[in-house]
């Protein structure tokens, strides 16, 4: 926990009790949660955090670009921490989420020309191997 606290620290966050178990959870946890799983699965050992709190941290973590807020689809958001550069499979039928690496280089963005590139998102959507056997 220490760890995580002076992570927070270092990048302007001051680290309250929910921060650090919020960050862990995602840290220990590259399913890409929503916030209401992140709350509920918090809920037992934490009894006194709100969906409030969770929803109010996971914005300061992508403010701060510790984390990443993903919409694939529709208003549902998932979080991650991953900063390297990846692409993300959705299942459509089991809704899980797979992280796969991507090699883009810096030059073909450059191709656009003179731009400012501050992100830069793959999604594809499909059937996961155990759906489409099924």
């Amino acid at each position: 926990m220490q760890k995580i606290e002076k992570y927070l620290k270092e990048r302007g966050i001051k680290p309250s009790i929910y921060r650090i178990k919020i960050f862990d959870y995602l840290n220990s946890n590259h399913i890409h949660p929503t916030a209401d799983k992140i709350y509920k699965d918090l809920l037992p050992e934490l009894p006194t955090i709100s969906k409030t709190t969770v929803y109010n941290t996971l914005n300061l973590f992508v403010e701060n670009k510790i984390a990443n807020a993903i919409v694939i689809e529709g208003n549902e958001i998932r979080y991650d921490i991953e900063n390297y550069p990846h692409g993300h499979f959705k299942c459509l039928k089991c809704n899980k989420m797979i992280d796969f690496k991507i090699d883009y280089y810096k030059k073909d963005l450059e191709k656009l020309g003179n731009i400012s590139i501050d992100e830069v998102m793959f999604y594809v959507k499909g059937l996961c191997e155990n759906c489409k056997d099924k």
